[in-house]
């Protein structure tokens, strides 16, 4: 048997679900291929989904759905630290729960310029909201409980042989796809087969995790509950996440650097500890892992038509939330990337722009990560020996040390650097004039519309973002509206070349962001500036449209 796919993707997590909807939303048919029955209980690895992945879940239609999932709608989604989970509260990261996240903007993250604020999800929930989405597609056809067994290139496709594991005798599936994406994990068989390697730190950290049934925990606390509760104590450092604000929680028993050996270390201890509970304490194991935090990148993301996203390329200390949402930003990108080729209207080596765009950025990220990584280990490392003591030298060393994990551990928490601050500064299809993208860090950034960089958010009206009304491919925003002749001299090379162009007139828009100062700004859909200009004519219209199709290497004036 036989079908033909304009792309196939292997791998049904959250980082392929989130390509094949990209791709539907363009009207491509995709093919995903899973391992796993439908039925399976997710992974509670991913536990937060940040606003740039929520941008991008509003334009696909599901952010909706995600932001009304997860723990209760009262339950707060800060960040605390505490002696144990039933101890002192020695630092609190304020962060609303779902009933006030669009109304609360008191906290860290509370003013960020985006019509989507994070939202703490654990991947549990995740998951079967997003395969709801994919089965409502039509143009989705999702293979749970198959595996690719191996694939071969060709000048215009791929052949991929799929074998159905519950008929393993069964002759394999063949399958005729346009192009392949990898997005099968950390252990990816895709990258094996392309030959990359992952390259980097191969250890940060070790983690017993471990999640659990207590549902007598909530009753227990002194202070109030919160997503994430830290323990910091001189004998055991760990953290607790709430997975639906009721009775399962995800532990995190951070091991110190002599704890080589996983098993040498007493989970059970470890656990009782960091809860702050006796051995009366009665809980429930649900699963287990220990795993080692790395920093690894592939060393590419590409080969020919076979292509890599998520975790299958990169690898990271999970600070900052950035494993899950770097790999959402994989899909998008490149699943903008390969529907310019399958319309037919970008030229070959306009591909090129997905490894040259995303490659540097899952290298930026993982070093803030693995940098805050080694930061709060060395935290670990300095815990006061009388932080629970109750004397006046005991309160002293909760405030400081408390103010400490705060200043460092809001950047993390409230990362609107790694949201909004990340820019494409090597891609050969945006054109770039001269001005160097703003630098950012983990935790801030400056808005900007130099070409790579995210156009600032604004409002159209009431509950319109900018964004909501991007087209599906490029979109010229006209800031003056005195640009009818540039308007029509780039429409007029955008039907030549068959570029999907929508123009949105915003020169009424009150309160524009200040950084808005070109009269005409080309922006892409997934919000990325590629061009800003005073004005344009034929000539250098024509010259920018090649540019933005991958055709051409000129730099319109």
């Amino acid at each position: 048997m036989s079908l033909n796919a304009p792309v196939l993707v292997v791998g049904a997590g959250p980082v392929g679900m989130t390509m094949a909807l990209c791709l539907a939303r363009r009207g491509i048919a995709c093919t995903l291929v899973e391992m796993r029955p439908a039925d399976a209980l997710p992974d509670v690895k991913c536990n937060h989904i940040s606003a740039r992945s929520m941008e991008l879940f509003r334009a696909l239609g599901v952010s909706a759905d995600l932001r009304a999932g997860g723990l209760p709608d009262d339950y707060p989604h800060a960040v605390s630290y505490r002696t144990s989970t039933l101890g002192q509260e020695i630092a609190r990261i304020h962060i609303p729960g779902r009933s006030t996240r669009l109304t609360d903007h008191s906290g860290p993250d509370g003013h960020w310029p985006t019509p989507e604020p994070p939202h703490r999800i654990n991947q549990r929930y995740i998951e079967p909201i997003l395969a709801a989405h994919v089965a409502q597609q039509g143009l989705i056809t999702t293979l749970y409980r198959h595996q690719v067994l191996d694939f071969e290139q060709t000048d215009d496709g791929v052949n991929v042989r799929i074998q159905n594991l519950e008929t393993p005798d069964a002759p394999p599936l063949s399958v005729q796809a346009a192009y392949l994406v990898g997005c099968d994990g950390g252990r990816s068989a895709v990258r094996k087969a392309i030959g990359a390697k992952l390259v980097g730190d191969e250890v940060v950290q070790r983690v017993q995790s471990t999640c659990i049934r207590a549902p007598d925990l909530m009753a227990r606390l002194q202070a109030p509950a919160a997503w994430a509760m830290f323990t910091v104590n001189p004998r055991r450092s760990g953290n607790i996440y709430a997975i639906d604000g009721k009775e399962v929680w995800l532990i995190h028993n951070y091991l110190r650097d002599h704890e080589l050996d996983f098993d040498a270390v007493d989970r059970d201890w470890a656990i009782r500890t960091i809860l702050g509970v006796g051995d009366d304490f009665e809980y429930e194991h649900m699963s287990r892992e220990d795993w080692i935090g790395r920093r690894l990148v592939s060393d590419k993301l590409r080969a020919g038509r076979v292509f890599l996203a998520g975790d299958a390329a990169h690898l990271w200390v999970p600070y900052a939330g950035y494993g899950m949402n770097a790999g959402l930003a994989d899909a998008a990108n490149l699943a903008w990337h390969l529907s310019a080729q399958i319309e037919g209207w970008a030229a070959p080596e306009a591909l090129d722009a997905y490894e040259r765009e995303r490659h540097p950025i899952t290298e930026q990220v993982s070093r803030f990560a693995m940098d805050h990584a080694h930061a709060m280990g060395q935290r670990r490392r300095e815990i006061p020996l009388n932080l629970e003591d109750d004397t006046p030298e005991g309160q002293a060393a909760r405030e400081a040390f408390g103010q400490n994990l705060y200043d460092l551990n809001v950047q993390q928490y409230c990362c609107a650097g790694l949201n909004f601050g990340y820019y494409y500064d090597q891609s050969p299809v945006m054109v770039y004039d001269g001005e160097k993208a703003p630098d950012y860090s983990m935790g801030s950034f400056t808005a900007s519309t130099v070409p790579g960089c995210r156009a600032p958010h604004f409002w159209l009206g009431e509950g319109q973002s900018v964004y909501d009304a991007l087209g599906p491919a490029y979109t010229l925003l006209c800031l003056r509206s005195d640009q009818g002749d540039a308007v029509e001299a780039l429409q007029a090379a955008a039907e030549q070349s068959g570029m999907p162009l929508r123009v949105l007139d915003v020169s009424g828009v009150k309160d524009l962001p200040t950084e808005y100062q070109h009269p005409l700004l080309m922006v892409r859909a997934d919000a990325h500036t590629v061009w800003r200009g005073q004005c344009l004519n034929e000539e250098t219209a024509t010259a920018l449209v090649a540019r933005l199709c991958g055709r051409a290497d000129l730099t319109p004036a």
